[in-house]
């Protein structure tokens, strides 16, 4: 009796373990990104834009790779050179899939950002970041359409003026669908490990 009783138990404890491993691999499916997941967002899914070499640029041109869009200006004196900082060192610790990263800039100060000064700024973080830009009421319906919010701030001159601006880059997965919004200061290490879920996903 007492071992017809123990091999019951025995039984239960495996169909119980069983159980809850499947419970367990439900649950580990899904990626713990550490940044906020928005996929399926109805917003940030493309743009018409130019870059700082003349080509005109949407999500699809850079399908096969991983795209952070991060939208700043030139002058900002600490917020856009940290992220794009960040964005570069998340390249390099990505190893060889580093190539496989697309990073974009997209001014939100048309005005003073030509494509000159797009360009050279591009080349203090990665030579293959490109910078975009569009006219300013372009600009407006982007924003708008991407949730980012961006206003002047009159400076001492008219030309000395500063630019307000949401502090955060989305990120697109390989299709080029829209995945992950990393809020800034989030750090290179952070992100590099969210691009690598999303690279084992397209895998």
């Amino acid at each position: 009796m007492i071992k017809r009783n123990a091999l019951k138990f025995i039984a239960s404890s495996v169909l119980l373990a069983g159980t809850l491993g499947l419970f367990t691999a439900c649950t580990e499916s899904k990626p713990q990104f550490k940044a906020v997941d928005i996929t399926g967002a109805g917003y940030a899914r493309d743009f018409q834009l130019t870059d700082h070499n003349g080509q005109p640029r949407s999500l699809k041109d850079f399908k096969g790779r991983l795209v952070v869009v991060f939208f700043g200006y030139t002058q900002c004196p600490d917020v856009c050179p940290t992220s794009m900082a960040e964005l570069a060192e998340a390249k390099k610790l990505l190893g060889p899939d580093g190539d496989k990263l697309q990073g974009l800039f997209v001014t939100v100060d048309p005005e003073r950002d030509t494509p000159e000064v797009l360009k050279a700024y591009m080349g203090n973080f990665d030579p293959g970041f490109l910078a975009l830009y569009t006219t300013p009421d372009k600009l407006e319906a982007l924003a708008k359409d991407f949730k980012i919010y961006y206003k002047k701030v009159p400076g001492k001159t008219a030309t000395s003026y500063t630019m307000d601006h949401s502090a955060g880059s989305y990120v697109y997965d390989t299709q080029g669908n829209v995945r992950l919004f990393t809020r800034y200061g989030s750090g290179a290490q952070a992100l590099a490990d969210d691009l690598k879920l999303l690279l084992k996903q397209a895998s």
